[in-house]
């Protein structure tokens, strides 16, 4: 394979380093840790909630890209492969630790029946920068009272903004169920918040 340089790789596709990789091509593994970490980090830390935990699962998500590099086919987006991984590796943690923290939630504008999060909830503060401050604290608290499924359904689309067909292929469910997952869980999410806001009011 003819050499390219390091300045034409970062032109090219996830696949296409990716493949580059497996023939040899080391710094296209670095490309991709470089295009990837930050965003590898941010979906994590959502899971852990905890700096020094998250970039230990960073660190082991791209150790197992790099060893089971030969394993990846082009048939799946390197970032589907990629986040299937990380996932499992979160999961395996939060078995282990019990914690795992959320901090938006939102109108999923490709699902006509997804429901919006609605705080009814002005009355609690004037101050609306401390106020925002505690709706954040209280929904990773929220999220926590769901179950797992539900929790990384949402982490998924909410936070990383996957596809369906993405988020199915990473958690290996049908696409029906996905969706059934990510709107129950907002329904959860949204009665337990309310509950919050209704015993601050009174």
């Amino acid at each position: 394979m003819k050499a390219i340089s390091t300045a034409k790789l970062y032109n090219y596709e996830d696949e296409d380093l990716m493949e580059m990789f497996q023939s040899g091509t080391i710094e296209a593994f670095n490309i991709l840790v470089t295009r990837y970490k930050d965003r590898l980090h941010n979906f994590l830390y959502r899971y852990t909630h905890n700096h020094e935990d998250c970039e230990d699962l960073v660190q082991e998500t791209f150790l197992r890209v790099h060893r089971s590099k030969h394993s990846y086919e082009r048939i799946a987006k390197f970032s589907t492969w990629m986040y299937t991984i990380a996932l499992n590796l979160a999961k395996s943690l939060y078995k282990k630790k019990q914690r795992m923290h959320k901090i938006s939630i939102h109108e999923d504008p490709d699902d006509p029946e997804s429901r919006e999060m609605n705080f009814e909830d002005s009355n609690i503060l004037q101050d609306e920068a401390l106020h925002q401050k505690l709706c954040v604290k209280q929904l990773e608290k929220a999220l926590m009272d769901l179950n797992e499924e539900f929790r990384e359904a949402i982490v998924l689309r909410d936070i990383q903004e996957l596809s369906y067909e993405e988020i199915a292929e990473i958690t290996g469910s049908a696409m029906g169920t996905v969706k059934s997952r990510i709107n129950r869980g907002r329904i959860q999410l949204q009665e337990i918040l309310e509950d919050y806001v209704n015993s601050e009011t009174k």
